[in-house]
């Protein structure tokens, strides 16, 4: 596996295929003096990684010895002189590179290498180097980073049409040679010979951190939202929920998904991890260790449904009408029409007018175009009277309407600032591209939000500027900024920039402002963070407070995507996470030709749901299944005596380690040097 980038997710992604997958691994990253700088806190850190990466570095460049191969794979790498060929499982190599060339790429083993994972924070770079893996190896698999969801989805077919024409090319080839030596070759030649023809899973995946952080962050910053996958049509939801109390039972959803820690204080640090042991969080428990963990939290799926395309409706008169008149203003005529209705009424009764005649006369009143009431009865004339003081209330109103009207198109292009009255708001520093996905995300929740930026040139500011959305634009680490976003009446502060100091700042000066305000904080260093929140859990026992590493959500996917699985997306379980992947039984044994129940293994993964409309495998769904749990391919209630067929397709959720040993790859071991 290569592994190329330039901030943290390269660092985790390489960690979680080496860790967790046991695979071999080549790390590409820029050279020390010009890659991401390290924390200003936990440093020691940062520059034993930099060690390490020096050692490594020195140990290929002068392995000259060969592992029982000798000179012979020396020579037939050529100048490739450090890249080991007898590495064991586990291992990483990592090399430093400026820019990501052809020749850095041919060095670090793509030619001969199963997966390439290119993560670096920028688009196009990404992009060139996707483009010339794939001419080096058309057989490669490739996992891309890119934010531009757009672009993404044509970079993915663009290549994918690229593997399958070369392949069908080498194809060619191979059959043609392969008959002109048939009589040739003969035992490993004639192995070597087929397996030129063997199909390679040499597909494109097209993945954004940002879109698989985002749900978490969002979920994360506010009490009771849900956790939502979401991702090619279909929707998985879960939530998390507080022990039942005394005398009551918990509902369990669709399923368990997790057990939360068995501590009543704020999961932090190292709480919540997986080195928290039987106190921890547990994964995908079985019904035993449900009906034990009382005084528990727990995490449970409430749905998995396809999502469908979104329905592209019109705004209606309503919300356009909205969006140009303040509600004040909203009310105003509504008062207005209710006071002329009112005296249409009145003169009806007065006048024995019919109705429409009646609200003739009133409107003629209204706008002080009818003749005065001159002679008629005392009833009437008083009517007139008040119809001639809403007249004049009109006036004003029809007034500002307008005036209000030309200012919200003046400064449709202008941001807005947080209202005078806003509390129980979100306060989101920092719209980057973490920040632009959460933002987005809180408003699909009709949460509000106000954001504060420093870059006025930042991405995200166009997103909120589209979505009326407050904006205070000013450096959080100077007085006033907070307090100009409300921070003092908010609920929830996300600290989502890319500096950890900033984030630190932030949220202890939010603390001075309001103690029980809840915070969520991006932070790279995991020492760091760990000491961090136990001191603000310490200081503030009852706020909540967050950890959140967007490379720590994203690299399982990342990894996922690298072995050849299809991974919808992840959830946080406090410090741990939480996979969700679609996968044909075909070939694996732990699920082909078991039953539901009996492919269930708790700790590792769990059957969700079947497709029944991929490719290939449209089936019936089982009747057992409740018409209810039935969607438009997919069916989510599955009954525990299913069993599972070879041409079936289902959704899982799994552990990391779960799902790495459900691919079938050889398991973890150490060796010694």
């Amino acid at each position: 596996m290569v592994v190329a980038g330039d901030d943290a997710l390269a660092h985790r992604l390489a960690a979680e295929l080496r860790g967790v997958y046991g695979e071999r691994v080549t790390l590409v990253v820029p050279p020390a003096q010009h890659g991401v700088r390290p924390p200003v806190v936990g440093r020691t850190r940062a520059t034993a990684l930099l060690d390490r990466v020096s050692a490594a570095v020195n140990r290929a460049s002068g392995n000259g010895n060969g592992n029982g191969n000798g000179g012979g794979a020396g020579a037939g790498n050529g100048e490739a002189g450090g890249v080991r060929t007898g590495e064991a499982p586990g291992s990483e190599r990592v090399l430093e590179a400026a820019e990501l060339t052809e020749s850095v790429l041919a060095y670090a083993g793509v030619e001969r290498a199963a997966a390439l994972a290119l993560v670096y924070d920028d688009d196009e770079t990404n992009i060139r180097a996707a483009l010339t893996a794939r001419r080096l190896n058309p057989r490669i698999r490739l996992v891309l980073r890119l934010y531009n969801r757009r672009l993404g989805q044509h970079i993915e077919a663009l290549l994918d049409q690229a593997s399958a024409l070369a392949n069908a090319a080498a194809a060619a080839d191979s059959a043609l040679a392969a008959g002109a030596d048939a009589g040739a070759a003969s035992g490993p030649d004639a192995a070597r010979a087929d397996g030129g023809v063997e199909a390679f899973d040499a597909s494109t995946t097209v993945l954004s951190d940002a879109d698989t952080a985002a749900p978490a962050l969002a979920a994360t910053a506010v009490a009771g939202t849900s956790k939502v996958v979401q991702t090619d049509g279909l929707m998985l939801r879960a939530v998390e929920r507080p022990p039942p109390g005394p005398g009551e039972v918990a509902d369990p959803g669709l399923c368990t998904l997790a057990l939360l820690s068995a501590t009543t204080n704020d999961p932090a640090g190292a709480d919540g991890s997986e080195s928290s042991g039987a106190q921890g969080p547990q994964l995908l428990p079985d019904e035993r260790a449900v009906a034990a963990a009382t005084g528990r939290g727990t995490v449970v799926l409430e749905n998995v449904a396809y999502s469908g395309p979104e329905l592209n409706a019109g705004r209606g008169v309503v919300p356009w009408f909205g969006s140009l008149l303040s509600r004040r203003l909203r009310w105003s005529f509504v008062g207005l029409v209710a006071c002329v209705i009112g005296l249409a009424v009145a003169s009806m009764l007065v006048t024995r007018e019919p109705p429409l005649q009646a609200t003739y006369l009133t409107l003629l009143d209204l706008f002080a175009i009818n003749d005065p009431a001159i002679g008629q009865p005392l009833g009437r004339q008083i009517l007139q009277l008040c119809s001639g003081v809403v007249g004049l209330l009109l006036l004003p109103v029809l007034l500002a309407a307008v005036l209000e009207a030309l200012g919200t198109f003046r400064s449709g292009s202008a941001l807005r600032k947080p209202p005078r009255g806003l509390s129980g708001h979100v306060v989101l520093l920092g719209v980057g591209k973490i920040g632009t996905r959460v933002l987005a995300r809180l408003r699909e929740l009709r949460i509000p939000v106000v954001c504060v930026e420093a870059d006025p040139e930042a991405r995200g500011l166009a997103l909120a500027r589209r979505l009326r959305v407050p904006v205070v634009l000013g450096d959080v680490t100077q007085e006033g900024v907070l307090e100009a976003a409300k921070i003092h009446r908010a609920h929830a502060l996300l600290a989502l920039t890319s500096a950890d100091t900033t984030n630190l700042e932030a949220v202890l000066y939010a603390r001075t402002v309001q103690p029980d305000l809840r915070v969520v904080l991006r932070l790279y260093d995991d020492d760091f963070a760990t000491a961090v929140y136990r001191t603000l859990r310490a200081a503030h026992p009852d706020a909540l407070t967050r950890s959140r590493s967007v490379s720590h959500l994203a690299a399982p996917a990342f990894a996922g995507a690298m072995m050849g699985r299809q991974i919808l997306g992840a959830i946080p379980v406090e410090r741990r996470v939480l996979l969700f992947a679609a996968v044909d039984v075909g070939g694996h044994p732990q699920l082909e030709g078991r039953t539901v129940g009996e492919a269930f293994r708790a700790g590792a993964w769990r059957v969700l749901a079947l497709d029944t409309a991929t490719p290939g495998g449209r089936r019936a769904a089982p009747a057992s299944a409740s018409s209810a749990s039935r969607g438009p391919g997919l069916v989510w209630d599955l009954p525990s005596t299913y069993v599972l067929r070879a041409e079936d397709r289902v959704v899982l959720a799994a552990t990391r380690r779960g799902l790495a040993e459900l691919l079938g790859r050889r398991p973890r071991q150490r060796t010694e040097a």
